[in-house]
């Protein structure tokens, strides 16, 4: 929240909040939460739930834009992601699955306006098997619920500049789960001189009074209580003008639902006003207490010999009787405001763990057993509700697996999966980690992928990555706003006794919690602008890879949890990286191929101008078929296109063929549609198993006309002098390798001086989850508006966009063709 200013800040708080609590109740949910972009935009951070603590979110109060759970693909598509219960969010879901086997669905939207997403919102719910989810006007409340909070953080932003972002190291707001309360409270404000009595409604409730007829004195209210106490109360008002308070003073009230001889205790709380700088001794404020309901229960509870507790959300122990006290072995104080499992050592497994985040997940009663040392066991059951946790603890003898095979603090199932998952969050980013590396092929995408996950998941705000080149640490990717972070190690000897070299001739972690650790450990290391480290030695096959280093602006300190998740991530990246790096090798060698068989220089041609871009694709492993060329005539020039389908060492040669059969059948003077015709039958003698498109025109400069062939390709663009663009309507033959005796037809077309003819293949074209018709009008306005002072500068335009995109399916050739005194288009 950089740069806002408090009353801003609030406005925010008290919109998501309000939004949350909303989308929560509205859906019938017990938990939900709101998630704001980050400032870098590459995580989404927790800024607000209703239900569910954000330590209960364990390693989700961070999430990878890129993370394969709903929340994040909300964000990123825009959709709405529905889960109606667990069996569907393993199937689309299944990283998230592994990490919480628990029987829930959850729906997420994005949070935005039109064209701008801030981040998404998320509802939970308790889901049996088979379970339908939410009904269709309970996910049309949440997003209409997460829309308007789009349109009021707009809003705030329009008016005080607030980013709409959120700072991983921003207190998250939290509203608690609604309960039902054991404790009631009444104010009143009480004129001593007077005896008149200013009361709440509260209040007139604990005392059965019509607020609407009570008549504000305070003897009214006096005769509610038992005859004993009225002196009493009179007394403690004397007192207390006397003395400045009341602190607890007990009285009994009639109970008016159970007539006049029932009664029950209330505690009377009060101190007199002050005006000005001293007490005002003639009003008394204060408040009726009444603890009936907490009061019984506890005295209820307290009397039976079974333990009992009660858990917060995020399992702290709210409540403990004395029984438990004695079965567990500890004291009260020792107890309240912590977790079991971090008091008690037998309870450490982290499958108790799990049986309370079972029980608050899937808001379901769960139970287990566990042997107190030495020989003790006892039995734990969980009774869940959206606002905590009520517990039971009984002793038992030793259960029938404890007797056929020695168990110590074991968790043992009784209605859910029996196996426990490590804590919250390590298995899946080792899961989330691990499955976009599959994905990542050349190094740099390596590089990116684990920038992605591991900075939002660990907080950090940079990232190295240096690689081992003949002894010698070479930086190989870098990213956070730091620009010199560890550009020192940069050209250092593996020799070297610095931190990142160290690291890795040891292969061993090493974690670097402040500037004064870093001083102690290496004198005269440079600490830059960074305040803590985590360095990663990346080891494949026991042979060093190199060392990938996380960089923190503020102290950070490392649990023992942080440390071991790092270090088993550091295995994944450093088979990772060693693939990619043979990857890229290979790829390298066989892209140089491929740029072979392109023409290296076009040639001149009188009145004649030309430009040739050719962009590889981005995604895949194997090269493409894609080519173009430009072929001077006796009368003019003849230029091709064409694109082989497929992306392999295959496609590509079979590519280099046919260019070859194109100069060969129109060196010897066959038209436009003989020479396509030739190449056709070309391919399928050579049976490449193998289609492909092309285009062929005949330009005649002189004629201002051209003759056009098409072989099933997508259609050439003309941009005319006066600044318009069209697609050329030809007639249209089949592809060539369909059928040996197929004949291509040809199609005149006027060319103006000055005009631009652009031969491109459909890889530019081409976008998921569009038409490519859509694509080719898309190309035809960047033509017809695109400036340019040269022809070389508006190719550049024209791939602007593709050159942009991280994924690229396709190749991409582009031609284009000028000739006239006309310059090119500006």
């Amino acid at each position: 929240m950089r740069g806002m200013t408090v009353g801003a800040t609030a406005e925010r708080e008290d919109l998501l909040a309000a939004a949350v609590v909303k989308a929560v109740k509205g859906a019938g949910a017990y938990a939900g939460s709101v998630f704001l972009r980050s400032r870098d935009r590459r995580s989404l951070v927790l800024a607000a739930t209703c239900g569910v603590p954000p330590s209960l979110l364990g390693g989700w109060r961070l999430i990878p834009v890129s993370s394969a759970i709903p929340v994040a693909t909300a964000y990123s598509s825009g959709r709405t992601i529905h889960l109606a219960d667990a069996d569907e969010t393993m199937r689309r879901f299944p990283q998230l699955s592994v990490a919480l086997p628990y029987a829930f669905g959850s729906c997420s939207v994005p949070v935005g306006v039109e064209g701008e997403t801030f981040g998404a919102l998320t509802v939970v719910w308790a889901a049996s098997p088979g379970s339908e989810g939410l009904s269709k006007a309970q996910r049309r409340h949440v997003r209409t619920t997460a829309h308007r909070l789009g349109d009021s953080l707009d809003a705030l932003r329009a008016r005080t500049g607030d980013p709409v972002e959120c700072d991983p190291r921003t207190v998250t707001v939290e509203t608690p789960a609604p309960s039902a309360t054991a404790v009631r409270v009444g104010l009143f404000d009480w004129d001593l001189v007077t005896g008149t009595l200013t009361t709440d409604d509260e209040l007139c409730a604990i005392f059965g009074l019509d607020l609407r007829a009570f008549d504000g004195r305070a003897e009214t209210l006096a005769s509610c209580l038992h005859p004993g106490d009225r002196a009493a109360f009179r007394a403690a008002a004397h007192a207390a003008a006397a003395g400045g308070r009341i602190i607890a003073r007990s009285l009994r009230m009639r109970d008016h639902r159970g007539g006049d001889e029932n009664y029950r205790t209330v505690e009377l709380w009060g101190r007199m006003a002050e005006s000005g700088a001293a007490p005002d001794r003639a009003h008394l404020i204060g408040a009726i207490v009444d603890a009936r309901a907490g009061s019984a229960a506890v005295a209820a509870v307290e009397r039976l010999r079974d333990g009992f507790f009660s858990l917060a959300p995020d399992g702290r122990i709210t409540y403990a009787n004395f029984s438990l006290q004695q079965l567990l072995g500890v004291s009260g104080d020792e107890l309240l405001g912590r977790c079991l499992w971090d008091v008690l050592p037998w309870l450490s497994d982290p499958g108790f763990e799990h049986r309370h985040r079972f029980a608050m997940t899937s808001q379901t009663p769960t139970s287990f057993l566990a042997c107190r040392p030495p020989d003790q066991w006892l039995a734990f059951s969980l009774h869940p509700e959206a606002d905590g946790v009520t517990g039971r603890v009984v002793p038992v003898g030793d259960p029938p697996a404890a007797t056929a095979a020695p168990v110590a603090s074991a968790a043992i199932a009784a209605a859910e999966p029996a196996a426990a998952p490590a804590r919250l969050g390590v298995v899946y980013h080792v899961l989330q980690l691990g499955s976009a590396l599959t994905e990542a092929v050349t190094a740099r995408e390596v590089c990116a992928v684990v920038a992605d996950q591991l900075l939002p998941a660990f907080g950090g705000q940079q990232l190295a990555i240096y690689v081992l080149r003949e002894g010698t640490m070479r930086l190989l990717f870098h990213t956070g706003h730091h620009e010199d972070f560890l550009d020192w190690l940069d050209g250092e000897p593996l020799h070297a006794r610095l931190p990142g070299t160290e690291s890795l001739t040891s292969g061993a972690p090493l974690f670097i919690e402040s500037r004064q650790d870093l001083s102690r450990g290496y004198p005269g290391a440079p600490a830059g602008k960074v305040s803590s480290w985590a360095y990663l030695p990346l080891i494949a096959s026991s042979r060093p890879v190199g060392i990938c280093v996380l960089g923190f602006d503020e102290v950070r300190s490392f649990s023992a949890k942080d440390r071991g998740v790092l270090t088993a991530l550091a295995g994944l990246i450093a088979q990772a990286l060693e693939r990619a790096r043979l990857y890229d090798s290979e790829f390298a060698l066989a892209r140089g191929l491929q740029q072979a068989m392109l023409p290296q220089r076009l040639p001149l041609v009188p009145g004649v101008r030309t430009a040739a871009r050719y962009l590889p694709g981005s995604s895949g492993m194997d090269i493409g078929g894609d080519w173009y060329d430009v072929i001077p005539t006796g009368t003019g020039v003849s230029l091709v296109i064409g694109d082989v389908e497929g992306h392999s060492i295959a496609a590509a040669a079979t590519m280099a063929q046919l260019r070859s059969a194109v100069r060969a059948f129109a060196a010897v003077g066959h038209s436009p549609g003989e020479v396509v015709a030739g190449v056709n039958r070309t391919l399928v003698d050579l049976d490449p198993g193998l289609l492909a498109s092309c285009c062929y025109i005949r330009l005649e400069p002189r004629a201002h006309r051209a003759y056009a062939v098409s072989a099933g390709h997508v259609p050439p663009l003309l941009r005319r002098r006066g600044g318009t663009a069209e697609a050329l309507a030809l007639d249209v033959g089949p592809l060539l390798g369909v059928d040996r005796a197929s004949s291509y037809p040809g199609t005149w077309t006027d060319i103006p001086p000055g005009s631009v003819l652009a031969l491109y293949t459909d890889g530019l074209v081409e976008e998921r989850g569009t038409g490519i018709d859509v694509g080719i009008d898309r190309l035809r306005a960047s033509l017809a508006h695109a400036r340019a002072d040269s022809l070389d500068e508006l190719a550049d335009r024209l791939l602007h966009d593709a050159r942009r995109s991280t994924y690229r399916a396709d190749d991409i050739a582009l031609l284009l063709t000028e000739y006239g005194p006309v310059t090119a288009p500006g």
